[in-house]
Order: C-alpha cells, then structure tokens, then sequence
C-alpha cells in the first residue's frame, strides 16, 4: 500500500514538462494525472492531460486503460484541497469509532481528491500526490496549461512543446534555446531577464544588458565557466530582488545551464554542491553538467564552504 502526500503546483508543473528527446508525456507509464471535480467543472477547463475520475454511486474508480502498479507519477486533484490533515487522522478516528458505542459517529469529511486518492494508494506502487490547493491554485499560477481537451492521440502529445522547468517559483526558471526564442513562453512565463550559456545569440534584450547576461562558452570540459560564477550568480540575485522572472538557458538546457543554476544555489543558499545537485534534479530528472564543469563546481563549492565536502567520483555526478 503507497502513501498519500501533497504535491506543490510547481512540482506538478515540472512533472509535465519533463523531457527527454520528447516530452515524458508520450510514455505511457510516466504520469496519470486524474480530475475529481464534477463533470461541468472538468469539461469548463481541467489542466492538460488530466481524465476525470469516474465514480459508481459514492465510490471512485480506478482509471480504465491505466496500469497504476507501473505509473510513475499519479497525482489526483480537486477544486481547493490543501491539507491531509483529515486523512492524517482518519485512521484514529476510526480506531475510535470502533471501540466507542456511539452508532451516530461520522469521521471527518474529506476532499474529493483526498476520498480518490484513499482508493488508488491500494493499487500503486509509488506515492499518490494530491494536487495542493487543487485546480484553483494551480490555474491561477500556470493558466496556460488549462485545456478542455479530453483525448489526447501520441502524435499530440509527440508534437507537446514543454516549458522550462521552475527552479524557484514565479522566479527562476531553465530551459533551453528553443524555448528561449519563443515569444508565447516569454509572455506566459513573464519573464523579464535571460542568462545565456550558449554559443548562440537569442533574439530577447539584445540591446539592454541590464536584462541579458550572454557567457559565450562551448559545452566542453575544457571550458572555464567558473570564472562566470559569481557574475552570473550576482546577476540572477540581482534580478530576483527587483522581483524580474529570470530564465538561465544553454542550447539543450542539460549541461551549462544546469551548472550554472547549481553555482547560483550554492552561492544563494551557502549550501554544498550535493545539496544544490540534488535540488535541481527534483526540478529537471535530465540535467547532465559534463564532467569539465562538475570539477568546476566542486571548485566552487571549495572557494565558497573554504574546504571541499562533495565527492564527485560518485557515479551520480
């Protein structure tokens, strides 16, 4: 039996945009996202991909089609949800319901999701994720990624253009060229500053350099990238207390730019080149720095924490 847990709507966003040479949304057992709503609240707008939950009489269904044993990700939600306090209790209460005489006891009244959720732990082997503060929250946030779309055929899912993903949210975003030209995302996204670690020029504030910081460095283990650290850690610092939405961004969005974004974490947040690699890979399962700029970061890491703490022959780097 998996456990229950609340699920950020930034993790829900990432969880979407997840790629590898396409979206991770074109694998069958990657993510079942399920609607508890009502049937006129889904058909008005339900975020992407999500399939409503049927019921029979008071009692939800698993999906039909779906094998949840193998899924990756399944995450369940409703209109508000926010808190699993209730389900937290329930089991108490209902130890207590059994031992006491009181035929009139009702336990707690749970959400939608919650009452969903509650099915599904029995059939998965991964955590079942309740969207926090359901739909409501997480439209507001990522309006973009509404639809009332109910089908969706592979060749439209093969043809998904992903986001980048949210390091920190409503602040800091990384992806890659192609989403960095893109006009709609830019405007979607609000962002108002890009760090480009590529070769390539963009086609955004080319000529403001208070909102474009270009470090034009292959991505090569022979590199220097961290002589560039501080400078592109300052700037994303600077951008985020003006409270500008920044997008960092390199030509796959796998290598400079994630080095990067783990320099600006340990520089941020004083933190170790483990703690800070570990945080981006909940944001981006892909990110790949070549071995050149590990070495980089673990330099880093040095000039920042006086001593290095992370051991970097670890296969996971």
């Amino acid at each position: 039996m998996s456990k229950i847990v609340l699920c950020e709507p930034t993790e829900l966003y990432n969880i979407l945009n997840q790629t590898t040479k396409l979206s991770r949304l074109t694998e069958p057992n990657y993510l079942c996202l399920l609607d508890a709503r009502t049937r006129r609240e889904y058909n008005e707008s339900h975020v992407i991909t999500a399939r409503r939950v049927k019921q029979k009489g008071n009692e939800y269904l698993p999906p039909e089609s779906v094998d949840l044993e193998c899924v990756k990700y399944c995450v369940i939600y409703d209109g508000n949800t926010s808190s699993l306090e209730d389900f937290c209790d329930l089991d108490e209460d209902e130890e207590e319901e059994d031992e006491g005489d009181d035929e009139d006891y009702q336990g707690p009244v749970l959400g939608a999701a919650v009452e969903c959720a509650r099915v599904l732990k029995h059939i998965t082997c991964h955590p079942v994720y309740i969207l926090k503060g359901g739909y409501e929250r997480f439209s507001s946030a990522y309006h973009f990624l509404r639809s009332q779309k109910e089908f969706w055929l592979p060749q439209e899912l093969d043809a998904f253009q992903p986001y980048p993903v949210e390091i920190v949210p409503g602040q800091i975003f990384l992806g890659d060229f192609r989403q960095a030209c893109d006009p709609q995302i830019q405007k979607d996204l609000k962002i108002k500053a890009h760090v480009n670690i590529s070769l390539e020029a963009g086609p955004f504030f080319t000529e403001d350099k208070n909102k474009l910081l270009h470090i034009a460095v292959d991505d090569s283990p022979e590199e220097d990238l961290l002589s560039s650290f501080a400078y592109i850690s300052h700037f994303i610092e600077a951008h985020v207390g003006l409270g500008s939405v920044i997008l960092v961004f390199s030509r796959r969005g796998i290598s400079r730019s994630c080095a990067a974004i783990v320099a600006y974490l340990m520089h941020k947040e004083r933190q170790t080149l483990k703690r800070s690699w570990a945080q981006l890979l909940k944001c981006k399962a892909n990110m790949r720095p070549n071995r050149g700029f590990v070495q980089q970061l673990s330099d880093w890491e040095k000039r920042i924490h006086g001593t290095t703490i992370t051991d970097i022959s670890d296969p996971r780097y």
